[in-house]
């Protein structure tokens, strides 16, 4: 598990991947909601 942290957040390669992993399940799951949100309101 100390292997995958360093690798992850020890460098800044691994930083930002990780940064865009957790950015593009944010969006993922912003964009789920509005649908849900908006499919909801239509009947």
């Amino acid at each position: 598990m100390a292997f995958w942290l360093d690798l992850m957040f020890g460098n800044p390669v691994g930083l930002l991947s990780m940064i865009v992993i957790f950015c593009t399940i944010g969006i993922m799951g912003f964009l789920m909601w509005m649908f849900i949100k908006k499919s909801a309101q239509s009947e």
